[in-house]
């Protein structure tokens, strides 16, 4: 049996929940920047990830391409109101006092970065019990 196409498929899966770790620690690291007045504030952004329909992927798992399956996502800005912060003392206030602070929801990129964990080392789990799978099959055709 050929155990490529899980392992690429449990690869594809780390890719992109590393991509949402790393796009919640962008978003997070970025959460108390200013821009001065009259320039957009950074943008938080999203991962979105596209789902395969139900037939391409069983069609995709029987072809040879699994080897190759490369996660489906894109980042995209994510449509959100920049935090307006009175301080009239700052130097990036605009006239009436208030800063643009991006809005990124502290809480909300921390949840995504602990579901983003989780689901990596699920799919950890998953090539480690393929790889596991894999080397009992070696065991059991060498004593044949």
């Amino acid at each position: 049996m050929d155990y490529s196409p899980t392992f690429a498929i449990s690869a594809a899966g780390m890719a992109l929940e590393r991509a949402r770790v790393e796009v919640a620690a962008l978003n997070l690291a970025n959460a108390h920047t200013t821009q001065a007045a009259g320039r957009p504030a950074y943008q938080p952004l999203r991962v979105v990830a596209q789902a395969a329909l139900p037939e391409a992927f069983a069609a995709l798992l029987e072809s040879d391409r699994a080897a190759g399956l490369k996660p489906d996502f894109r980042v995209e800005p994510a449509a959100v109101a920049p935090r307006m912060v009175h301080e009239p003392g700052h130097p990036l206030a605009d006239p009436r006092g208030f800063v643009s602070y991006p809005g990124v929801d502290p809480a909300t990129e921390m949840v995504s970065m602990m579901s983003a964990t989780r689901a990596y080392e699920a799919n950890v789990a998953a090539m480690n019990a393929a790889r596991t799978m894999a080397l009992k099959a070696l065991d059991i055709g060498g004593t044949s």
